[in-house]
């Protein structure tokens, strides 16, 4: 029996998995999170914090467990790209971590599409 790992196969199941830690940080810190929410103009606040941890609850199971992987993928791309959003218009347009900006975002949002596409 031969096992091969498929390097596209581990880059959706890498950033599926990803979305368990920013789960867990906004289920163990909604209030926190929906000052966040609120502060970059999402109302009302807690329903978006609520609205996210489901969709990212979704896209990282069905990234990581290859159910329908494109449509995972995308939910993911607009909860990622929504948070690069409330990160710019927070932070202002500064690209880099150091200064609190979207590119990790970005770059997962990207490593989505690639790791399902054939």
């Amino acid at each position: 029996m031969e096992f091969t790992l498929e390097p596209m196969a581990i880059l959706r199941v890498l950033c599926g998995i990803w979305f368990i830690p920013h789960c867990i940080g906004k289920i163990r810190h909604v209030g926190p999170a929906s000052a966040t929410f609120a502060k970059a103009g999402f109302h009302p606040a807690r329903l978006f914090v609520i609205a996210t941890i489901v969709v990212e609850l979704i896209a990282g199971t069905g990234m990581v467990f290859n159910i329908l992987p494109r449509l995972a993928a995308g939910m993911a791309v607009a909860v990622l790209l929504g948070a690069s959003y409330a990160v710019v218009k927070i932070n202002g347009l500064n690209w880099r971590w150091q200064k609190q900006g979207p590119e990790f975002m970005v770059f997962w949002s990207l490593a989505c599409i690639l790791s399902v596409l054939d």
